[in-house]
């Protein structure tokens, strides 16, 4: 490198892990860990029994956060799994485009827009639906938005205040 040159890093992010290992044996149901790169969280975990010569095995079974998907991993209990980092941050809706882009607000004033209704799943379109019919019905409402792996989709809403009633 000349003496002129800067070296630059293109990051927006404070360097958090989207990831952190944990000892397989020790994630327990309605935990979270991920399976084929996706964030899934735990809704069965069996353990087998060591046999002559080997490790004990965890199955787990478990569904994707995101997609409603299921998915199954087997994995020796002494062996380490990802485990995804999930942040859940609570937002006031500002507006709703016919598009379903969904405006939100954080308790600090700050605005994004961003984020979709959410759909995919059975659950998520009931969801969708719902936050919807709030809206239609003038209610003022705060979403959970949930964060794992780069991904983000509102999961929750319930209404703060009723400007109809």
């Amino acid at each position: 490198m000349s003496d002129h040159e800067v070296e630059t890093f293109e990051s927006a992010d404070a360097g958090a892990s989207l990831t952190y290992p944990q000892q397989a044996g020790t994630v327990r149901k309605n935990g979270y860990l991920v399976i084929s790169g996706r964030p899934c969280k735990v809704v069965d975990v069996s353990t087998s029994k060591t046999g002559k010569h080997g490790h004990a095995k965890c199955n787990f079974v478990a569904i994707d956060i995101f997609t409603g998907k299921k998915y199954e991993e087997m994995t020796p209990s002494s062996h380490n799994v990802d485990v995804p980092n999930i942040s859940r941050k609570e937002y006031t809706v500002i507006d709703i485009t016919d598009e379903g882009i969904v405006s939100l607000m954080d308790e600090g004033g700050n605005t994004r827009d961003d984020l979709f209704l959410p759909k995919g799943t059975d659950e998520a379109d009931k969801l969708a639906e719902l936050i919807q019919q709030h809206w239609s019905d003038q209610k003022e409402m705060a979403v959970t938005v949930v964060k794992a792996m780069g991904d983000e989709m509102i999961n929750s809403v319930k209404v703060i205040n009723d400007k109809a009633a």
